[in-house]
């Protein structure tokens, strides 16, 4: 009988160990997530100020045209490129969290 707590003893110490670590992987992938979308959102920022300046500065509607294809084209690259990561950091994060329960799941099939 006190073999069988032991067991349930170490099962749940197991979980929680298996939980802390898909925390933590959780937890540092969403930290990644926030700092690139801050670094994007700075750099947006920045390049729409900087078109802004280069719209002001047009001195023909054909170059303000120009400048605003060029900003949009870039934006929209831009907004794809960053998708994609975003999307690839995703996938990464939910990899990570699961990977601790590998472990579980293996010694449950068994």
């Amino acid at each position: 009988m006190i073999n069988g707590f032991d067991d349930i003893q170490k099962l749940g110490k197991d979980n929680m160990d298996y939980a802390m670590k898909s925390f933590g992987s959780f937890s540092k992938g969403m930290q990644s997530l926030a700092v690139e979308m801050a670094d994007y959102s700075k750099k947006s920022f920045e390049d729409s100020a900087a078109t802004m300046e280069k719209l002001m500065a047009a001195k023909s509607i054909d170059k303000a045209m120009e400048i605003q294809t060029d900003y949009v084209k870039s934006t929209y690259e831009g907004f794809v490129a960053q998708a994609t990561k975003v999307g690839e950091l995703y996938a990464d994060l939910a990899k990570d969290a699961y990977k601790p329960f590998e472990g579980m799941v293996a010694k449950a099939s068994k």
